[in-house]
């Protein structure tokens, strides 16, 4: 097969998968070895983070490099149309472009609002049989997926190229039918065209349920917790149950990337293609007695990011630990970067593709990633209020509602987040440098947040 002299790049990503839920991150409840293995090869972004942790927002971000008070502020708000994404600069520069599963970010509202106050007159039955009309998708000229589904043994698609909006039903289970549609793309590549290409997969987004070849390997009683789970039995029984189903999903996600990486071997496409892999957000899992996304606690925030693929074998291409403080603003400049295209004025995060490209000139730095919650969900297991805060390469995190500190953690010496700090008058000079530049964030990205006033 002729090779483009331009890479591929394919996206791979689960929903609510937490940094710290793969083996080479050092849970000693999950087997990941192609998760292992990629990042082996590749370069592991230990402190990349989900600035706002919640499906819509974080998946506007990806797209779009702009922050969630620009684009989708809140959960199942719209992403604009008139936003340019990453799919428009590939398609610029020649790439064939093709998304495959979850979406969410077209606005529709699953539940009917008034359980929230108000009636909500979009609402019209679930969300998985909504059709995301062609001029909605992004700008990908092969488009097949959902904007949102939580039953993933009964997962209906719809889509195609250009204006094509067939529907169908998937048979089996989500991440494996999702992982074939890819592989089919894979084998059809022919033509030398370089492509960007995204799978999107629900697993391991609750329900906690997972095919049985994965779920017979994980029973509840031999779960090990986090050491910041309280010694609560309502909360460790209930955790060490969803668990349990939780690393099955795992697992089957790191098969399904083993398949993907054998089909890209098998039609000789594996050494001109990255594969970046990583998640939209984590999962709390009872740590601190919480649940699920939206909090800045790291189980929550904390994503896996991973660039690999067998470009790591050549000279020219980097491996290891990398602390930067990647954010989802910084995930499509640092693609279009590893393929040497130029970054679009519009987009507004760093490029840290030199960490994985010898010779490429790196962009000035942030020395934190911004953190936000612009509109709460209103959901249960969800934070109530806005908030607003950084996390700091040397080791920081401080987080703010509106008027008031809430998180100071010392991240070097307290990982699980044990000992708030924000209230203690014995750390005033580092929650008044932190919260200056916390507002130097508010200020540089045109968000609109009330932050403490320190004397």
């Amino acid at each position: 097969m002729e090779q483009s002299y331009k890479p591929n790049v394919i996206w791979v990503f689960g929903d609510q998968l937490r940094a710290q839920a793969i083996g080479y991150n050092g849970d000693p409840n999950v087997s990941t070895p192609n998760i292992d293995n990629l990042a082996r090869l590749g370069v592991n972004f230990t402190h990349a983070v989900a600035g706002f942790p919640l499906c819509c927002p974080f998946r506007g971000s990806l797209l779009t490099s702009l922050y969630p008070h620009n684009c989708v502020p809140g959960h199942e708000y719209p992403m604009s149309p008139d936003h340019k994404t990453i799919a428009h600069a590939f398609n610029d520069h020649g790439y064939d472009t093709a998304y495959f599963g979850k979406w969410h970010v077209d606005g529709y509202r699953e539940h009917n609002m008034k359980d929230y106050g108000y009636q909500d007159p979009h609402n019209k039955g679930r969300a998985a049989t909504h059709i995301v009309k062609p001029g909605r998708r992004g700008g990908f000229k092969l488009w097949v997926g959902y904007d949102n589904n939580n039953s993933q043994w009964d997962t209906i698609v719809h889509g195609g190229r250009g204006e094509e909006t067939k529907q169908w039903r998937l048979e089996g289970y989500e991440t494996d039918a999702l992982t074939d549609m890819v592989i089919d793309y894979l084998r059809e590549r022919q033509d030398g065209q370089p492509f960007f290409t995204v799978l999107s997969v629900q697993p391991p987004h609750d329900p906690y349920v997972a095919p049985v070849e994965f779920a017979k390997n994980h029973t509840p009683a031999v779960i090990k917790l986090r050491e910041n789970v309280p010694n609560v039995t309502t909360v460790r029984e209930k955790v060490k149950r969803d668990l349990a189903g939780y690393y099955a999903q795992i697992e089957n996600l790191d098969y399904n990337l083993g398949r993907l990486r054998a089909a890209l071997s098998e039609t000789g496409l594996a050494e001109n293609t990255h594969i970046i892999f990583f998640s939209d957000h984590g999962d709390m899992h009872g740590s601190h007695g919480q649940y699920k996304k939206t909090l800045p606690y790291a189980e929550s925030m904390n994503i896996p990011f991973i660039i690999g693929g067998e470009m790591a074998r050549y000279n020219g291409r980097l491996n290891g630990l990398c602390d930067a403080p990647l954010n989802h603003v910084d995930i499509a400049p640092t693609t279009l970067g590893l393929c040497d295209i130029p970054i679009p004025e519009w987009m507004t995060g760093t490029d840290y593709s030199h960490y994985r490209l010898k010779g490429r000139e790196a962009m000035e730095e942030p020395d934190s990633a911004y953190l936000q919650c612009v509109i709460p969900t209103g959901h249960g297991d969800s934070i109530d209020k806005p908030y607003r805060g950084i996390v700091t390469k040397d080791g920081y995190k401080y987080v703010c509602f509106e008027g008031v500190p809430w998180m100071l953690y010392d991240l070097n010496n307290d990982p699980y987040e044990q000992m708030n700090l924000a209230h203690n008058l014995k750390y005033k000079a580092l929650r008044d440098r932190l919260n200056e530049r916390l507002k130097r964030w508010v200020d540089e990205t045109g968000d609109d947040f009330i932050l403490p006033e320190y004397t």
